[in-house]
Formats: structure tokens, C-alpha cells, sequence
């Protein structure tokens, strides 16, 4: 996924995945009943990424900000907990005891948008059509589970899968589900710019520049039906090029809501109440930031080297010098707030330990200094990459045991060189596509994975992830779940640094700010608006 490239009104605002763009906003108010929120998030349309806003390619953070609000999908989250509910469905379940058929059906009157009806053969579309278009980039892997769709009836949806999945319920709350108007959309071909015809709370009108989007215009959806009741008749996203422009728009009351993009420095003010007229919320995050070990590279191919990196990384560090501790240290692939985490890295390698590293490349006949360069995108996740790449270089050269070089690169060629296995070690961040450890396992280590990372394990992928998603009852996969963890932490293709909080910083009269988050980190537009 790339949303996985994933994040957050965080620090991790600085984490994750934002489709590479600078955005710009003029500092003009709006009108008084209209809710406006910052961003620095980028969104452009490219050669890579023509459709920026299509569900069969968009994924990531700042798209999928869009799209949540916009389209509706058979199920989504509720405004606090895990556990999906009927959204465009009236009632959704599986039909069998293996969890290989899930049947739907949506509720009466369904209409998108531009007032056409959304009928069963519109699910069907669209959930055909991501994976048909079958996008590198997109978000086909959600569904690739998918074997066959009827519909019986214009309200009813069956949905074979051709292996058990009890997280099947969850990615249909995703983006990648979003229904779609078949009359709208093309069955094999994205569609290219950033229009949406959708069924969600709110229609959108996009404004751009230089392919760029600049501001998206949300305006409350009269044909809507389904649960959410929003707050707000009409809410404006506007995407400002840095942090101290944004801070300063919200300050002077240009905008309601800053709800990602926000510096570590800039967090610490809010915290200390430095700002006045404005709130800082703040909850445990679930973004992540990682490395991306290319195990097929021979600077890497060794785990020896791999696991001496392990050995000599100082997440601390990193934390407290760089992010100001707005994130925390982080042992797993799958984070603390997660259920089933355990702590595999720090079990495996406890506290940086320069003889533990110097015994792993010894034991191994590994020639010292080991050259490496760390690749990382200037422009997704936020300034303070750069610096955390340098900390990172840092603490290995004075190792002795690494000759580090870092090298920066625009998310637009980033991307795509990592997907072509073109780095050794890269830097990457994730957030969920849905609040269950699978998210935090399936997109790395499955045969299709995401980064197209060479790393296989016959036991993880052909027996532990399908063995975890046969539990209904997902507590009862933890076990399994932990041997994944702990497998990854002994051959290291990925090495977890951090996870971040998450903030909303909110003026004063904004009402539903602590709501403005799903538990998947879903931005929800439709609990925010404004009181007296």
C-alpha cells in the first residue's frame, strides 16, 4: 500500500504517506458558518500517480482523507472502537462458518451524488474494477481475496472469497471498497484529475494548480444515507507549503483546525499553551516509521548485517533528539496500541549493544566497515526526516562497524525506485488500513506485498496468515501473531524505529475535534463543527 507509505496529524503527521506535491492556500478567511481545515499534505496528479483520487489507486493518508468523506462503502468504523458497521449496507455478515462468503444488503433509496440511483451492480463494479485496473501502486491487495460477486437483487451483494478471511469486514470499510457510480467511472481505466462521484456525507469541489490540489471544498451531500450525521453544511481543506504558514493561518483564525502537519517544535508550543485561542488534542498513534531492508541486495543480503544494524540503533535517541518525544520507541512491526504487539526487537536485541553488533558480523566473516547508504524521501513525511536519517547515520559510524552516506529523494522518484529494489535501506512510515494486526503483517509479508520487498518465509506466508484470519475471534490470533513478530525480529527484512501520537489542534469554538479520527486514523469530517 502506499497509505500507507503511509499518516498523521502527528508528528506522525510526519510519518506517512502523502502523494508528493506541494500544495498552496491563500490566507483569506472564509464565511462564518464554514469549518476550514490545514494540511500540509501533498496531492498531485503525476506520470506514477495520474489519479490521485481514483479508490483503485489512491492510497495513502492525504487521498484517503478525501475519499473517506466522499464515498461510502458497505461498512465502516464507528466513531470510537474496532468492530465495523453498516454503512452503505443495511446488514452485512458472513454466511458460512469458514468466513468465505459475506453477504450484504444496502439500504433503500441509495443515491449518489449527481442524484443516480446506487444499486448492487454498482458494488459489484466497483469492486471489480480495482481488480481489474489492477494498479502496482493501488489498492487491488485489500481485495485481492476477492474470487466472485452476484447480486442477486439490486440491494443485494454476495461476495465469495477464495480463502477464510474473518478481517474481510474491515477492508470494506477502507477506500479500496468505495463504491463507485458505474455510469461515472470507466470499468478499466482510472480516472485521471481529482473529480469524485461518491455517495458519502459530503460532495467535493477540487481546486488545483500546476496539478496540484490546493484546496477541496466539501459540501454537505443531500442524497446521503447512512449513519454518520455531519456537523457541518460545508467544510474547506486547505494545503498550505509549510507549517509555519499553516500555524500562522490558525492563529489568525483563517482556519478552524490544523489536523496534520505540525512540527515536533510546533506540538511542544501547543502543549505548553503558547498559542492561545487554541486546543491540542492528543492519543496514542497508529503510525509507524520503519526500514526497509532490500534482503536481496548484497550490502544486506546477509542477516548478520541486518541484525547488527538491530543491535546499534538507538530509538531513544531518535525520540528525544529528533521528534522532541512526540512518538515512542517502538520493538514490533505491529504498535503498542495494537492488539497482539509484543516488544520481538527488544526481546531479541534489548538496549544498542556495540559488542552484541561487532560478535553478529564477526560471527558471520563480515568485513568491517560495512558500506551502506540510507535512502529516504525529502518531501512525505515531514522536515525532521532528514534529520532522522542523519541520527541514524550517526549512531552507526561511531560504531566503527558502518561507513553510512544518506541520500534524500522526492517522493515522486522515491517511490518508485523502492518498489524497483533500487535501494539498500530505505525509510519508510505506515498507518493501518484498518485497526487489526493484520494490517501491520499481510502488506509486508505476503507474496504481493506492497514494497515488492524480496523477503519470503514459507511458515509466515503460507501457514500463519491464513491460520490468523480464521480467527472470528481475532484475541484468539495472538499467538500467531506473536511467532510473526518474533520471526521478523530475528531475520530483520523490516526494523521498527517509532510510533507516533496523533494531534488535532483545534480553536476554541470547534466542537467534535477529539472525534476527528476513526480508530484506523481515518480522518471523519462529519464529527466536527462549530458552537457558540
Amino acid at each position: 500500500m502506499t497509505r500507507k507509505s503511509l499518516v498523521l496529524p502527528t508528528v506522525a503527521g510526519l510519518l506517512i504517506s502523502t502523494l508528493a506535491a506541494c500544495g498552496g492556500a491563500d490566507g483569506s478567511g472564509s464565511d462564518g458558518n464554514t469549518l476550514v481545515l490545514g494540511s500540509t499534505d501533498r496531492i498531485e496528479a503525476s506520470k506514477v500517480a495520474p489519479a490521485p483520487l481514483d479508490p483503485a489507486l489512491a492510497y495513502d493518508f492525504a487521498s484517503w482523507s478525501v475519499l473517506h468523506n466522499t464515498f461510502q462503502t458497505l461498512m465502516r468504523l464507528p466513531r470510537s472502537g474496532t468492530e465495523p458497521i453498516p454503512d452503505a449496507a443495511e446488514k452485512c455478515g458472513f454466511q458460512d462458518r469458514q468466513s468465505e462468503q459475506y453477504r450484504c444488503t444496502l439500504r433503500n433509496g441509495l443515491k449518489f451524488s449527481n442524484g443516480h440511483d446506487l444499486t448492487s451492480k454498482d458494488v459489484k463494479f466497483s469492486l471489480e474494477r480495482v481488480l481489474r485496473i489492477d494498479d502496482p501502486n493501488g489498492t487491488k491487495s485489500l481485495l485481492s481475496n476477492v474470487d466472485k460477486i452476484e447480486t442477486p437483487s439490486d440491494r443485494e451483494i454476495v461476495i465469495h472469497l477464495s480463502q477464510p478471511d474473518a478481517t474481510f469486514p474491515s477492508k470494506l470499510t477502507t477506500p479500496a471498497a468505495a463504491i463507485l457510480d458505474s455510469e461515472e467511472y470507466k470499468p478499466d481505466a482510472l480516472r485521471n484529475g481529482f473529480e469524485t462521484t461518491g455517495s458519502g456525507p459530503y460532495s467535493a469541489k477540487t481546486e488545483v494548480r500546476d496539478n496540484r490540489l490546493v484546496k477541496v471544498v466539501f459540501t454537505k451531500n443531500s442524497h446521503y444515507k447512512g449513519a454518520a450525521e455531519p456537523k457541518s453544511d460545508k467544510v474547506e481543506m486547505r494545503f498550505y507549503d509549510s507549517a509555519p504558514a499553516m500555524e500562522q493561518a490558525l492563529v489568525k483564525g483563517d482556519i478552524d483546525v490544523v489536523h496534520r502537519g505540525f512540527s515536533p517544535e510546533q506540538i511542544d508550543k501547543l502543549k505548553k499553551g503558547d498559542v492561545k485561542g487554541v486546543r491540542l488534542f492528543e492519543s496514542s498513534g497508529q503510525g509507524i516509521r520503519y526500514l526497509v531492508f532490500n534482503t536481496s541486495d548484497p550490502v544486506v543480503k546477509n542477516k548478520a548485517v541486518r541484525q547488527a544494524i538491530a543491535h546499534l540503533v538507538d530509538r531513544q535517541a531518535l525520540v528525544r533528539d529528533v521528534y522532541r518525544r512526540t512518538a515512542e520507541p517502538l520493538y514490533s512491526m505491529i504498535p503498542t496500541s495494537i492488539s497482539s504487539h509484543i516488544n520481538s526487537f527488544h526481546n531479541e536485541y534489548g538496549d544498542p549493544d556495540l559488542e552484541e553488533a561487532k560478535r553478529a558480523l564477526r560471527d558471520a566473516g563480515i568485513s568491517t566497515p560495512v558500506k551502506l547508504k540510507l535512502a529516504y524521501t525529502t518531501d512525505h513525511y515531514g522536515p525532521e526526516t532528514a534529520g532522522e536519517f542523519k541520527e541514524l547515520s550517526k549512531q552507526l559510524n561511531a560504531s566503527g562497524l558502518f561507513s553510512v552516506t544518506t541520500k534524500g529523494y522526492p517522493w515522486r522518484d522515491f517511490r518508485p525506485a523502492l518498489i524497483k529494489r533500487q535501494f539498500s535501506v530505505s525509510g519508510m512510515g505506515w498507518l493501518p488500513d484498518f485497526p487489526d494486526p493484520d494490517s501491520y503483517i499481510a502488506p509486508f509479508l505476503t507474496k504481493d506485498n506492497f514494497l515488492n520487498s524480496p523477503y519470503h518465509n514459507d511458515t509466515i506466508q503460507d501457514e500463519l496468515i491464513p491460520k490468523t484470519r480464521q480467527e472470528a475471534q481475532r484475541s484468539l490470533a495472538d499467538k500467531d501473531y506473536q511467532s510473526i513478530q518474533n520471526a521478523i525480529a530475528s531475520d530483520v527484512p523490516y526494523l521498527p524505529l517509532w510510533q507516533g501520537n496523533t494531534y488535532v489542534a483545534a480553536r476554541g469554538n470547534v466542537i467534535g475535534a477529539e472525534y476527528a479520527f476513526d480508530s484506523s486514523t481515518m480522518l471523519q469530517l462529519w464529527e466536527l463543527g462549530k458552537g457558540d
